[in-house]
């Protein structure tokens, strides 16, 4: 799960193969602008045949413009509506904060505060940083973390629970030093979480029902997919071959479990994340005229932390490409067509979703998709561009671009397939590799033996269970189950005719950083 366009998004964009969608289902009477809106969804959707999409526009001053277009799954009846739930990711990274924010509007917390003084258990892996790890240290991605650490506790779903990460994060090796640069990452935001439930005395979940959903009446929210009921987006990838995000697009399940809420288990329709923009913009201030949150915490949510990247700006296929985007509290904050936008997006398996605001303007555009591809980026650019008025780009077309570039870069990648095993074999009688592997912070493996084949067991993440092919010296991979999540290539370390450890990568080098199989380090357990 990513809150940024992750390689398999990047690899995602291969052109659909599935039957296009019926267009649209209306919400409201089009206005000139609006049917503009509709026209940007149908020309996307006929030519990339999405799903399904749900959009929400907010104006200031205006009532919001809510569109819903095409099917929930693929194969079923079923049309999406402005009620349909979504699974939002990484958008619930912004709840999250706002979580804080309201405590910190009521003094039971401050943004400066060391994590300890909330959670006396909490440790990183180099001791001189946990004293100095704060409040705002734990959103803004600048911890010193690997891309993705961790996240393998939890994608797919797995026994962990959300208190595990603070066992864990002791044995989560920094890539660079402590506020030296940007990676992304989700286990601190589970670290939020809990701070939020020690300060406040409520679960993560049920503070943000209590203290974000009811306040803005966002009736179809859902702190968690377990709350979901029967009007939900399917989910829809392309499972390969040769890799995932190439082939015929598929139905899949969803992976994520409880454990993710605070990084990206909200789900919620685009009737919701209407009310949130409207919120958001307003600085806080809900329709009512009461304050949610501060006008201070709304500068604080906004305020830049860590610099993510930085371009030259604008060119000819990318007239929105940012000289310099930034991330903030939940939020990546960067210039669009030389305005301050405000942005996230959210990936989980099979859905990708995307929100922009430019507070100048008074805009804010969310598209929700049913599909793991990046089509919903695009869509929310085009739209942007029609409400300020901006010069005629051709959106649409330029997806197809990067379509077709992304896709033979990825075959490259992968020297059009990873089916090809290296040279070497085992160097010891199989059944020499069986036993008990232990990682510090993931947890045991088990490798088992039945007729001269060897079997992994991943004992914390159920659907990781696959018998083992030779995969050259020493080394042997995966065939977990199709859409189960990406494989992995598993070595062992051979010191005087033993296993003394063992090591793994992904598979395929377009693996999602989410399967992050390279931060696992196993000895046998004895």
């Amino acid at each position: 799960m990513s809150g940024l366009t992750t390689r398999r998004q990047i690899l995602g964009y291969a052109v659909a193969s599935a039957t296009a969608a019926a267009l649209p289902t209306w919400a409201r009477a089009a206005t000139p602008v609006d049917g503009d809106i509709d026209a940007i969804v149908a020309a996307f959707m006929r030519r990339y045949e999405t799903p399904g999409i749900a959009v929400a526009v907010v104006r200031t001053g205006q009532p919001p413009l809510l569109r819903a277009y095409g099917i929930r799954t693929l194969g079923r009846p079923g049309a999406v509506d402005v009620h349909t739930r979504f699974a939002i990711a990484s958008h619930t990274k912004a709840f999250t904060a706002a979580a804080l924010a309201l405590l910190a509007d009521e003094k039971k917390l401050d943004w400066e505060d060391p994590v300890v003084r909330h959670l006396p258990e909490f440790r990183m892996y180099d001791a001189a940083v946990t004293p100095m790890m704060t409040v705002r240290d734990l959103l803004v991605h600048r911890s010193g973390l690997p891309l993705g650490a961790g996240d393998l506790m939890f994608f797919p779903q797995s026994s962990h629970v959300a208190p595990d990460v603070l066992k864990a994060l002791p044995f989560l090796k920094p890539a660079r030093g402590f506020r030296e640069g940007y990676d992304y990452d989700n286990i601190l935001y589970l670290v939020a979480g809990l701070v939020i439930e020690r300060v406040s005395g409520m679960p993560w979940d049920r503070f943000i029902a209590t203290r974000i959903f009811a306040p803005l009446a966002m009736a179809d929210a859902a702190p968690s997919r377990r709350d979901n009921d029967s009007n939900v987006a399917g989910r829809h990838a392309r499972l390969g071959p040769p890799a995932r995000g190439m082939g015929k697009l598929e139905t899949v399940q969803p992976d994520e479990g409880p454990m993710v809420d605070a990084a990206g288990g909200i789900n919620a329709s685009v009737s919701d994340m209407a009310k949130w923009l409207q919120v958001l913009l307003s600085g806080g201030l809900l329709p009512d005229g009461k304050r949610l949150w501060s006008a201070e915490q709304a500068r604080q949510m906004w305020t830049p932390a860590t610099i993510t990247a930085s371009s030259a700006g604008a060119k000819p296929d990318n007239p929105a490409r940012p000289i310099l985007q930034t991330y903030a509290l939940g939020w990546f904050i960067q210039d669009y067509r030389g305005l301050q936008m405000v942005q996230h997006s959210g990936a989980l398996s099979g859905q990708i979703t995307y929100t922009g605001l430019l507070p100048s303007r008074g805009i804010g555009v969310t598209v929700l998709s049913n599909v793991e591809e990046g089509v919903a980026a695009s869509i929310r650019n085009a739209i942007l561009d029609r409400l300020i008025d901006a010069p005629p780009f051709d959106w649409v077309g330029a997806y197809g671009t990067r379509l077709a570039t992304t896709q033979a870069e990825a075959l490259a990648s992968i020297a059009g397939g990873i089916e090809r095993a290296p040279v070497g074999g085992p160097s010891l009688p199989i059944a020499r590799y069986v036993g008990r592997y232990r990682d510090p912070w993931y947890g045991d493996v088990v490798v088992t033996e039945k007729r001269g084949t060897l079997s992994i067991d991943f004992v914390p993440t159920p659907v990781f269970k696959s018998k083992l092919e030779v995969w050259g010296q020493d080394a042997f991979r995966t065939r977990f189950p199709k859409g189960a999540g990406e494989d992995a290539i598993v070595s062992f370390a051979i010191r005087d005719g033993k296993v003394t450890g063992v090591t793994m990568k992904a598979l395929s080098p377009l693996a999602d950083f989410s399967y992050d199989f390279q931060h696992l380090a196993f000895v046998p357990v004895t």
